[in-house]
This record gives C-alpha cells, structure tokens and sequence, in this order.
C-alpha cells in the first residue's frame, strides 16, 4: 500500500465535540422512548457543559422534538448542532466517523463501511450517516476519506503509543471482511489508523452483546500504560472461565515497546435481564470520555460505587460522572456504544 498512513487519536486526546443519535418511537427504543431519553439528556447535560454536541435527527419532525426536549432541560444551547440524516440504529459508536490525524498533523475523518455487525441488523442508513453529515458540511472542510474495510468503532481501542486492542471474535468473523487472515487484518490497521501493533483477545464475549465481542465492553486503556477490564469474582457465573481466559491474556499483553501494562480489574454487577429473561451486557469498562470527565455507566447495582471510585483513580484529572445506564442496555449496548468523540479540529 502507498497510501499516506494516519494515526488514529485515542479517546482521551482533546475533544471538539461527541456525536449522538437520537432514539425515536419508530425505532426498537418504542417502548423503552421516554425512559431512553431520559438517559440520553442526561449523557448530553453533561457533553454540553464540556464541549459541542453533534445530534443525528431521523427527520425534520424529530429534530423538531428533540430540540424541544433539549430546551426543557435548559441544556447549553450553545453548545448543541442537530442535523437530519436518516438512520436505522441509535448506536453510532459503531458507524460515525474516526478521527485521525495526517502525516502532517492535521485533523481528518475516516469512514468505515458498516453492514449490521455482520449483517445481524438492517445498515444501509447507518452506513450513511457519516457522508451525509459531510455533504451538509457538518465537518468543515476537514478532509473525509471512505474506506471499503467494514470495522465498528466499538471494536478497537488504541494506546496513543503504537498499540491497538480487539477480539479476534469480531475482527475476523466472516461475516464482517469475508475470509480476510489475521495478518492482512493487522496490515489494514497499522495503514488506516497508525499503529505498530495489534494486540489480539481471543476470550471474553459477555452474554447478550450481538457484536461479536467488542472489545470496549470488555476492555479499555485508561493511558497509554494503563487498561481496564470486566473481572468476574463468581465462579458460577456463566462468563467466569471466559474472562478468566481473558486476563490471563491481558497479563500477557505489552506495550509498543516492550513493558507490561499495567491492570485495574473493574468489579463484576449482578446479572441483568430483560423481560423475557435474557441476560443483558451490564459492563462497567463501557466507559465515555469527555474533556475533563469520564461518563461511567451505572446499572442501579450495589457494585456501580466502587466501578465509580476506580475510575475515578483511573482518571485523576478528570470527574468521573455516573450516568444510569441500565434502560440503555435493554437493547444489548451502554454508554460508550451510543456515542461518538470527534477530536479537537473536527466541529
């Protein structure tokens, strides 16, 4: 490949802003709607007072509702952009754009190609969303680049030093990329987003996540020497030998230049479910940040104070801010799924 290489900014490089989509009664958030949004003007109170927000309205009419919900709350109009572009899903983590920096330093987005989480959902809004914004000059002139790499923001997580975390469960699944091998893989993200390393799990999947295994349900880097994960103490639960499997694997792990990380496990909530009896993906590590703050999800679980103080530890210069997220995980994602940081330059 001769293409210029970009590096990818990790998520607590300075902010412009955070893009959301917002849920609509026409979507699979009906008959969770006025629960949902009260979760997500309580994610966007706390985006507003630190930096801009970028919402994704379905149409004119939701934009019109969503502005209104806005200003009930007396969240910092100034702060806020809503823009119409039709979409199919709310969880946008997976489909926005991926901020980036050129080999000149300069700011840009990448937009991946998104099919459903592999082919599991209807995508072919989601995977317009990012060009659409771009065409309505949302973005500037920052430059916008598609790739034909189908990846999900929710899947990676990079260092800032050279590393890039996932699962191999989602990256090469067949249903995302075909037959690509691990080792065409690795060369796609050391080209696309500048690392020098991929650092692989092969353990972890927490029950009820239909996307194959992202890693940012799983685990997380707090710094470029630091990560985070879901440690489960429960020997009967059902993901104990899994995520046992897993920090064994996390143990193993090194940085870009040959030091061990070092670990914080994130304590385990009791298990959720859903009507209808299936368990739901209550992780502590699917953490926001923001300039200044960490967004943790919270499950109204005895465990949600200590998930709080740890991160908090994990972040000194920032306000770890506990958002309840247990109507969001009704529909298999939490807090970082649903959003999107668009770093400095970019809004």
């Amino acid at each position: 490949m001769n293409n210029p290489k970009y590096t990818l900014l990790p998520e607590w490089a300075p902010q412009s802003g955070v893009m959301l989509t917002w849920p609509t009664a026409e979507s699979d958030w009906g008959p969770w709607l006025k629960e949902i949004e009260a979760v997500y003007l309580n994610i966007a109170r706390e985006i507003a007072s630190r930096e801009k927000l970028l919402i994704v309205c379905r149409h004119p009419d939701h934009l019109a509702h969503v502005k209104k919900q806005l200003a009930q709350q007396r969240i910092n109009q100034a702060a806020l952009s809503l823009h119409v572009a039709p979409f199919n899903d709310t969880w946008v983590r997976d489909y926005g754009p991926l901020g980036c920096l050129d080999p000149e330093g300069r700011p840009l987005l990448l937009d991946f190609v998104f099919n459903g989480w592999g082919g599991k959902y209807e995508a072919r809004l989601d995977n317009e969303v990012t060009a659409r914004l771009y065409t309505q000059g949302v973005f500037g002139t920052i430059t916008f680049k598609q790739l034909a790499l189908t990846l999900e923001g929710g899947s990676i997580e990079v260092d800032g030093a050279g590393s890039l975390l996932t699962t191999a469960s989602c990256l090469l699944s067949g249903t995302r990329n075909g037959n690509l091998t691990q080792e065409a893989m690795e060369v796609q993200l050391k080209q696309w987003l500048g690392v020098e390393q991929v650092l692989w799990l092969h353990h972890g999947q927490l029950a009820g996540d239909d996307t194959d295994g992202h890693i940012d349900t799983l685990a997380r880097f707090c710094d470029p020497q630091t990560i985070c994960y879901v440690a489960c103490d429960d020997p009967k639960d059902q993901h104990y030998p899994e995520l046992q499997a897993m920090e064994g694997e996390l143990r193993t792990l090194q940085t870009a230049k040959s030091a061990p990380y070092r670990l914080v496990p994130l304590p385990w909530p009791s298990p959720k479910f859903n009507a209808e009896g299936q368990r739901l993906p209550a992780s502590y590590a699917n953490f926001l940040i923001l300039n200044g703050a960490v967004l943790v999800p919270t499950y109204q679980d005895p465990a949600d104070t200590q998930a709080l103080s740890i991160l908090q530890s994990c972040f000194p210069d920032r306000q770890a801010v506990g958002i309840d997220c247990l109507p969001l995980i009704q529909q298999y994602g939490s807090l970082h799924c649903m959003a999107m940081q668009l770093p400095a330059g970019i809004l």
